[in-house]
């Protein structure tokens, strides 16, 4: 038995997110169903990060047990991305790992980018990878309130109603907003970074830090929130559009 470890990209829009599932197309089908194609094996993929519908990854990070030790991690790569066509998504890269990494539980932390285009012009060639945001955002200040939830706290007011974890406590690592310059035109980009996220938890942050740009709340109307530890208290979820997972870290490969 040989274990692959594979960093993702895809592009999130067409699919009902990571997870296969009855509803619609997963990514983890086509990776599933291009390794039965090249290998004649059915193992199941496991993902660092189950991203939901219209969520992009740059680094997802996955991987599966094949029962064949003759196939290269080169192999594997070219094969994979030969039977996803014409999807859009590809393996990056790929390498064989010792048996005792796993893609979900030997991860250390997440990064996750947030794309917001803050223009009065609607995205054309952006359209379905950035949150089109037309009125001015005040970023320094979502910046600034953005700093009320880094660290440990109950996120109790930040993740979805249907969240499975056991526990709403985390430990924020990162949370800064900086405004780019792109050729598209001007963005704010907010950074999230953890060892794990609960369900929709970057989305809720940033759909309430856009009221904080807005000049609609305050720092203390966020740490309110926050305190509050009731979803109703935070600000609206954020389409998934500008989301992207970038980076999974691990102490060991």
């Amino acid at each position: 038995m040989v274990r692959y470890r594979l960093q993702v990209e895809y592009d999130g829009g067409p699919f009902v997110g990571w997870q296969r599932q009855e509803t619609g197309l997963g990514v983890q089908q086509i990776v599933e169903e291009a390794i039965l194609a090249f290998s004649g094996e059915s193992p199941r993929v496991f993902c660092a990060g189950r991203t939901d519908a219209g969520v992009h990854a740059c680094g997802q990070v996955a991987h599966f047990d094949l029962q064949r030790a003759d196939v290269s991690a080169k192999t594997v790569q070219g094969a994979l991305n030969h039977h996803m066509k014409p999807h859009p998504v590809s393996i990056v890269h790929a390498e064989i790992v010792d048996e005792d990494f796993h893609a979900r539980f030997s991860a250390t932390e997440r990064e996750y980018l947030f794309r917001i285009l803050n223009r009065p012009a609607r995205p054309a060639l952006e359209r379905g990878h950035v949150w089109w945001v037309p009125q001015p955002l005040d970023d320094r200040a979502m910046h600034d309130a953005a700093q009320v939830l880094v660290g440990k706290h109950d996120f109790t007011t930040f993740r979805a109603t249907m969240c499975q974890a056991k526990s709403p406590l985390k430990t924020l690592d990162e949370l800064t907003v900086t405004r780019v310059g792109t050729q598209a035109g001007e963005e704010l980009h907010i950074k999230a970074r953890a060892r794990s996220f609960l369900h929709h938890q970057v989305r809720n942050m940033v759909g309430t830090l856009n009221l904080v740009g807005l000049g609609k709340w305050t720092s203390a109307d966020l740490q309110a929130a926050l305190d509050a530890k009731d979803r109703a208290a935070g600000g609206p979820t954020s389409p998934p559009d500008g989301l992207y997972l970038m980076r999974v870290g691990y102490d060991k490969i």
